[in-house]
């Protein structure tokens, strides 16, 4: 499928045809400048398709597309865009673009529990975009930040609250 070719993984997808990529092709890929500027010309390509803009490469700092009113329409519309959105962050993982990993969950943390943007996204942010990402402290911090404004506190089930609590 489309989205296998432009964000390979090292595990079966949707598509049980498609090969998982092996170790030593990862990093091929990542050694390889033209690959890697692709890959970030697709990341950027579905950004623009879910209504999200990467403002700064070096940091993979995100903002809110022009068209995001609608593209968050379509968002909360067809739930199959969740697993394309976990595939694309494990990608991310995969080829050394963790800090882009983060920015993307935040992203998707800030829309669906502080500005309520995304409400059909909201699950699927918590119960896999969180835990695609591989830094166990940073994935703390994005656990921490969804507790703060998750309502009601007491009915998060993501991380232990007396830690939560206590955290920092």
């Amino acid at each position: 499928s489309f989205l296998f070719r432009l964000f390979p993984l090292r595990e079966h997808g949707m598509n049980w045809r498609a090969r998982p990529l092996t170790c030593q092709e990862i990093q091929a890929f990542r050694k390889s400048k033209e690959v890697m500027d692709r890959f970030i010309r697709a990341y950027k390509l579905m950004l623009g398709f879910y209504g999200i803009s990467l403002v700064n490469e070096e940091t993979g700092e995100l903002e809110r597309a022009e068209n995001w009113h609608e593209r968050f329409e379509n968002l909360n519309r067809f739930s199959h865009n969740n697993l394309r959105i976990t595939r694309i962050l494990k990608c991310l993982g995969e080829m050394g673009y963790e800090d882009y990993q983060v920015h993307l969950v935040k992203f998707f943390l800030r829309e669906t529990l502080v500005k309520e943007t995304l409400p059909n996204v909201k699950r699927s942010a918590l119960d896999y975009f969180l835990f695609t990402v591989r830094s166990k402290e940073k994935r703390r911090d994005l656990v921490h930040y969804a507790w703060q404004h998750f309502k009601p506190q007491s009915s998060f089930v993501w991380g232990p609250c007396d830690k939560l609590q206590k955290y920092r």
